[in-house]
């Protein structure tokens, strides 16, 4: 059972991640032949005050 986690930022709409979880479920299962009713996708969103690149956050750009 292939079990995903995608971490984004916070603030996407419903309809995008809805998107995300069917768009990553179809590249699992055509990638490793694994049936889609045995993938699971988990969606961790970050807040922008914890997530950095280059040294400064995301939350300060």
């Amino acid at each position: 059972m292939p079990i995903v986690t995608v971490k984004i930022l916070e603030g996407r709409s419903d309809d995008q991640k809805r998107a995300l979880v069917e768009k990553v479920t179809e590249a699992v299962t055509s990638s490793i032949d694994a049936p889609a009713e045995r993938v699971s996708v988990v969606i961790e969103e970050m807040k922008k005050t914890n997530f950095g690149v280059a040294g400064v956050r995301k939350s300060d750009e």
